[in-house]
């Protein structure tokens, strides 16, 4: 095979993506660079079909910090690819940060919302454990499923754990990180962001969210 024949390969894979841009300092430029990262780690990470890649991407925040995906994507359109991904990533670290909180939360609105309960697919009974392990299943999806419908279970999880905030009238701000507003501070909060997640996955359907 010829050099010309060889394929080729993505130039980002996944989460390398993060290694290659910073967020400018301008307005313009911190948009852009939102939508390359963004564009970059969900393309790379599904055409590579790795499960290290996969592993990464569900760890990015952790690796990288969620400072530095706030200084990307925070300011990013709620129902843009950056804005998708901020609002994953912001659930995935509250979940990490406060289990014990997520689980009781789920449990309570899971008897509500039966139908939810199976999109988001916590396992029953629904601990602290298996919360965090969903929510890094979902995550993963960017890399190893349908896109859209790794949305939709992100979605259904908050709209689960809003059911039982509401009802246990459990409004405490979220421990894990410091960043202002961080979409799950209420119960409010929780189902506006899973309002955007489902709006991206209609969109990514659609072929309008890249």
């Amino acid at each position: 095979m010829s050099p010309r024949e060889q394929p080729r390969r993505p130039t980002f894979l996944g989460p390398r993506a993060m290694d290659s841009l910073q967020a400018p300092g301008d307005a313009a430029g911190r948009e852009a660079a939102a939508h390359a990262t963004a564009r970059l780690l969900v393309e790379g990470a599904q055409s590579s079909g790795d499960a290290e890649v996969a592993a990464r991407l569900v760890g990015l925040a952790d690796e990288h910090g969620l400072e530095l995906l706030a200084q990307l994507w925070a300011d990013a359109a709620p129902e843009s690819l950056p804005g998708a991904l901020w609002r994953l990533y912001v659930l995935r670290q509250w979940v990490h940060g406060a289990p014990s909180e997520a689980s009781r939360q789920f449990d309570e609105g899971r008897r509500r919302a039966p139908v939810l309960e199976a999109v988001a697919g916590v396992a029953d009974p629904p601990g602290p454990d298996e919360v965090r392990q969903q929510v890094d299943a979902v995550l993963a999806g960017v890399a190893t499923g349908d896109f859209a419908v790794t949305l939709e279970r992100a979605a259904a999880f908050a709209r689960v754990v809003a059911v039982g905030r509401a009802d246990l009238a459990d409004e405490e701000p979220w421990p894990a990180a410091d960043v202002e507003d961080p979409l799950t501070t209420s119960a409010g909060r929780l189902v506006r962001t899973a309002e955007h997640l489902e709006a991206c996955a209609g969109r990514w359907r659609s072929g309008s969210l890249l």
